[in-house]
């Protein structure tokens, strides 16, 4: 255990708790460890919304480029960030015991919903969701870190706003002020962290993937897939929730167009230990539903018509 494990991270203070998380379960392993942050294109550029940036993995690239060209060993990852195929040369290690997967309304008081509201979120699957239940609300653009989306929420005017759950609690900044949103269906892979390292690196495989946590694995692994069927990434609204109970696999997964008046989705269970293609088995089923007609129109809309 000679080498020193170079961990790469943004600099965020999510990233560095989740970084910070990895970096103890390893030395407590007995490696030796060294964290290394950058700043993202995703962190820097705030003033446009993330499918309009057309990056693919805009918050992973910079580290992908770290790994690549020698700069860190490994990088972690929220696992809802991660692009569903990896670059070359680059393979997941391990999926760390998944926190809350639930979306959260954070609010400034009390919210009459029946009223007209104006509720933030940065996200296309969190807007189209509320504007789904809620079409009379207003859903106006929200980014930057946890942090700072917190603050500009206090500065407006607005009645609340969406984040996930599982990031508040890590960093020990979850308001009193807010609600479950039990009814939205969370993105793939939410509330999961991810390690990834370099293919031709056994030491860092080996030592990474005594982090991994099976149930999370299997649950993440079924939604991504999902995911990667519809061919979603950033530009559309995809919600996916894989739970797993008395050896059952439970599935829900959604699209919906970007204005809320669409929705699809897909409910089902599997024993366990047939998960393998259960994902791609959903998708195709909501791809054969009408999703294949709705993902047409949602890749013209955001100016990706070729779905890249």
């Amino acid at each position: 255990m000679s080498k020193t494990i170079r961990i790469g991270t943004r600099d965020s203070e999510l990233a560095l708790w989740q970084a910070k998380k990895v970096q103890s379960q390893l030395e407590g392993l007995g490696y030796t460890t060294e964290l290394v942050a950058v700043k993202s294109t995703g962190d820097l550029v705030l003033d446009q919304p993330l499918y309009e940036l057309g990056i693919t993995g805009i918050f992973t690239k910079t580290l992908d480029i770290a790994m690549l060209n020698g700069t860190v060993d490994i990088a972690v990852h929220s696992m809802k960030d991660v692009p569903t195929l990896l670059p070359k040369g680059i393979v997941q290690t391990a999926v760390l015991k998944r926190a809350s997967t639930e979306d959260i309304l954070v609010t400034k008081g009390e919210v009459d919903y029946n009223t007209q509201c104006t509720i933030a979120t940065g996200s296309l699957r969190r807007k189209a969701q509320w504007l789904h239940r809620y079409p009379q609300h207003e859903v106006v653009g929200l980014r930057g870190n946890v942090n700072t989306r917190l603050q500009k929420l206090v500065d407006s005017e607005w009645q609340g706003a969406i984040f996930a759950k599982a990031g508040l609690e890590r960093i020990d900044i979850l308001p009193e002020n807010h609600i479950d949103l039990n009814w939205m269906i969370p993105a793939p892979a939410q509330g999961a962290m991810v390690v990834v390292a370099l293919e031709n690196d056994p030491f860092c495989i080996e030592a990474t993937s005594k982090l991994n946590h099976t149930d999370s694995k299997i649950c993440t692994h079924v939604e991504r897939e999902f995911l990667r069927i519809l061919e979603g990434g950033c530009t559309a609204p995809i919600g996916a929730l894989a739970i797993i109970e008395n050896d059952n696999l439970h599935f829900n997964g959604c699209l919906l167009s970007l204005d809320g008046t669409q929705k699809l989705e897909v409910e089902k269970s599997i024993p366990l230990n047939q998960y393998q293609d259960f994902g791609k088995e959903c998708a195709l089923e909501l791809l054969n539903d009408g999703g294949k007609e709705l993902m047409s129109q949602i890749k013209v809309q955001t100016g990706n018509p070729k779905g890249q």
